[in-house]
């Protein structure tokens, strides 16, 4: 693996042409990249380094004195094995039949017990509820704005309260995540556990939905719905974390990129019950059709907490609370062989052991942003998640059939163009979970974000054709282009990058931070929609997010470094060049590559601006895959 070397310490660092009196705040600076390296060092393999007398002496007594005395010859081989992972086949110690076992998980990795793929089905399921949630009030916008006098499109002066008004119905839960949802993930996985916390969740999300369906005013309505942003919050934190820490490595990426994915499944059902329940009519219940709708959502949340006690808790928070016997138990359901689990399981103590010592006198909320490699990890998570709102997608998640019934769609139709534009969302999420780690995250935004402005302008600016058939064509032409552009690039990115920015020590924080930016921001979209179309106009609103595509774009460019297969040491080095010097070196590469790619000149190649690069952006891997 790539360090941080003495040559980039003067070309990320110092730069030669600086005055003296530069240099001490240069120093200053790397000091405290070296310090959060160390940190990541240690917290990257506890285990190295210890000679393997001491290991299985360690792994012996960690055996006995939890109780688990009976597997302390597992517990020592998985102690060495955890130390080297990929050295496995030079133990001594390790008889044929184990090393069989380990080259069989890296030859057949998704070989895994019956209960790791119902955890994983679980998981999926509370990324679709999640999707129900946000989507199914879509199609509801369209009767119970009117029945509850807070209709948009009326023709009297009360047009713009209205829009506001809508827009804070919508907008809810979204409030309620980023003010307080989110920020009682840790209270409550500290309290109940993984397993708890998602049901806790799980039964706000049934009960709510419900309660939105039996509602009988606008203010009634946006009550339940606040209260709905405590099933939203703490479950989107929690799943993706309860998952990545039941799940093997080897599969661990691929399965937690599945949250997206099935989150956009989720959003497409939701499309699927608005349709289906549009001409549902009731002469004692008035607005049966949407609140049917509304309610829908609960199922998928009651089948949840119904069955996520029949999964295993999560071993890391077990051995987080001391209560080993039932992590080794929770990890001998998710592994194959008792070796895998002893392994994981002694890795899992080491690693816990590590961080009380790392975290013991620091306060890493404030290094999160004192610390020049931590504030820009925190800039490049922000900015992503920042615009994975204002790339303009939740407004089309939203408020599509609206759109499609404003741009001259009957309401069925409207509900029909809508479940369209959740398919392609769906369907193009999919490959996602290979583009990501093919084209790296950087280039994916880049070539995403220009092409999804294009897509906004031309459905904004259908909205100017007179004839209603080609007007609608064309929108719907706009807004499915667009599903395609995000679904690989802003749909998965932020989560993916959020989570492997931070330093180790700090990534549980860095993710509440940027989790609890993107449901804010969710918030400030769902709530000026209504208003913001009303005063600019369709044509006008679209273009609005269409140059934040284009700001998007030029903030990816100068402000996020790639991080697609970068070592921890690597990771460390991208973060501590200077944001300034980044910024210029990307602009520099910007009309560098134009001038190349699109003018076609015979141009000399840029230096790289890493130890570990070659030509502009190109990762160069040491023998043996360094770089991982």
């Amino acid at each position: 693996m790539a360090g941080v070397s003495n040559d980039f310490n003067e070309k990320a660092s110092i730069d030669k042409s600086d005055s003296i009196s530069s240099v001490a705040p240069a120093r200053k600076q790397h000091k405290n990249a070296l310090q959060v390296e160390n940190v990541n060092a240690k917290l990257a393999n506890p285990l190295d380094g210890v000679p393997a007398e001491q290991l299985m002496a360690d792994a012996d007594e960690f055996a006995k004195s939890h109780g688990l005395g009976h597997m302390s010859t597992e517990f020592q081989k998985g102690a060495l094995i955890a130390q080297n992972p990929s050295g496995f086949e030079a133990l001594t110690q390790l008889t044929e039949e184990d090393k069989a076992i380990l080259r069989r998980e890296v030859t057949h990795k998704w070989d895994q017990p019956a209960q790791l793929y119902y955890l994983v089905i679980l998981c999926s399921v509370a990324a679709a509820v999640q999707g129900m949630d946000e989507s199914v009030i879509n199609g509801a916008n369209l009767f119970f704005a009117p029945q509850f006098g807070i209709d948009p499109n009326t023709s009297t002066g009360d047009a713009g309260r209205n829009q506001w008004l809508l827009g804070l119905v919508n907008s809810a839960p979204y409030l309620c995540c980023a003010v307080l949802g989110c920020w009682l993930t840790d209270p409550l996985n500290q309290w109940f556990g993984r397993r708890g916390t998602i049901f806790i969740a799980a039964v706000f999300s049934f009960v709510t939905c419900i309660w939105q369906g039996a509602t009988n005013s606008w203010e009634h309505l946006f009550v339940a719905r606040l209260v709905l942003g405590l099933g939203i919050g703490p479950k989107s934190t929690t799943v993706p974390v309860y998952a990545a820490e039941c799940t093997p490595a080897t599969i661990r990426g691929g399965l937690v990129m599945m949250w997206q994915m099935w989150t956009a499944f989720g959003i497409m059902i939701g499309y699927v019950m608005d349709l289906a329940f549009l001409h549902v009519r009731s002469s004692e219940v008035r607005g049966l059709n949407w609140r049917l709708m509304l309610g829908s959502a609960g199922v998928p949340a009651l089948f949840l907490a119904i069955q996520v006690f029949l999964c295993p808790e999560s071993p890391r928070w077990l051995m987080g609370k001391g209560r080993y016997e039932e992590a080794y138990k929770s990890l001998a359901r998710l592994r194959r062989h008792p070796l895998q689990a002893a392994r994981d399981m002694y890795y899992i103590h080491v690693l816990l052991e590590a961080e009380r010592e790392i975290s013991s006198g620091r306060n890493r909320y404030l290094e999160m942003f004192t610390i020049p490699r931590n504030r820009r990890a925190a800039l490049a998570s922000w900015i992503v998640m920042f615009m994975q709102q204002f790339c303009g997608v939740n407004v089309i998640a939203y408020y599509s059939s609206s759109i499609f019934a404003d741009s001259g769609f009957s309401e069925q139709s409207a509900l029909a163009a809508s479940l369209g534009f959740g398919i392609l969302n769906w369907l193009f999420a999919i490959p996602a979970v290979y583009t990501i780690d093919t084209f790296g995250r950087r280039n994916l935004l880049l070539t995403t974000f220009p092409a999804m402005s294009a897509c906004l302008l031309l459905t904004g600016f259908a909205f100017w054709i007179p004839g209603t058939e080609a007007r609608i064509g064309v929108v719907a032409l706009g807004i499915y282009l667009f599903a395609i552009f995000y679904s690989p690039g802003e749909g998965p990115v932020p989560f993916t990058y959020s989570a492997e920015a931070f330093p180790l020590y700090i990534r549980e924080i860095g993710m509440s931070f940027a989790v609890a930016t993107t449901w804010f921001f969710n918030f400030v979209l769902a709530i000026t929609w209504p208003r913001l179309q009303g005063a600019f106009k369709p044509q006008g609103a679209f273009g609005w997010y269409a140059g934040w595509n284009i700001i998007g774009f030029f903030a990816v460019l100068l402000f996020m470094p790639e991080t697609k297969a970068l070592s921890l040491e690597e990771l460390d080095m991208v973060f501590s060049v200077p944001t300034t010097r980044h910024a210029s070196y990307q602009l520099k590469a910007f009309f560098h590559n134009f001038r190349r790619w699109v003018l076609r000149q015979k141009i000399e190649q840029l230096p790289p601006l890493y130890d570990f690069e070659g030509e502009i952006g190109e990762k160069h891997y040491a023998p043996g895959g360094a770089g991982h």
